[in-house]
């Protein structure tokens, strides 16, 4: 092989070489950072993966809301209409939180189903909801009417 051609194919495969471990880097450094949304209806059938960070919301459950007295911790539940998840949160959840609401917490899920979370979003006004949130509910409706037409 001539000493060009052999020099050439050397750059080429250090260049493959190298742009390789780069991608393979920032795909093992960006699988850390993704944070999937299941509505409760997943969470409480298994889909929902356990310990690692995800977002779940719905409406906030009347009367679910519980303050600790000594702490900043509150416990709430969340519902797409079909389903309810737990929610343990420790901090000072938003303004515009509130029973009745559309709410988002981003967190870990444990083995009993209850998601810790590190984040709660509110709605931004009273015509906004999350969009995940809304074709949660929306998939909730439908998925509803069918078994009310199945029944009759």
């Amino acid at each position: 092989m001539h000493p060009v051609r052999k020099q050439r194919l050397i750059i080429v495969l250090l260049v493959v070489l190298f742009s390789s471990a780069a991608v393979g880097l920032m795909a093992y450094a960006l699988r850390g950072n993704i944070n999937l949304f299941f509505p409760p209806v997943e969470v409480l059938s298994g889909k929902a993966p356990v310990g690692q960070s995800i977002r779940v919301g719905g409406m906030v459950v009347e009367g679910s809301v519980q303050r600790s007295p000594d702490s900043l911790e509150v416990r709430f539940e969340v519902t797409d209409n079909q389903a309810t998840v737990p929610i343990v949160y420790a901090g000072i959840l938003p303004d515009l939180f509130d029973e009745g609401q559309g709410a988002v917490a981003a967190g870990v899920l444990d083995e009993q189903g209850v998601l810790h979370a590190t984040e709660v979003l509110a709605k931004h006004d009273e015509n906004y909801m999350p969009p995940e949130v809304a074709d949660a509910l929306e998939a909730s409706k439908a998925a509803a009417a069918q078994a009310e037409e199945a029944k009759q």
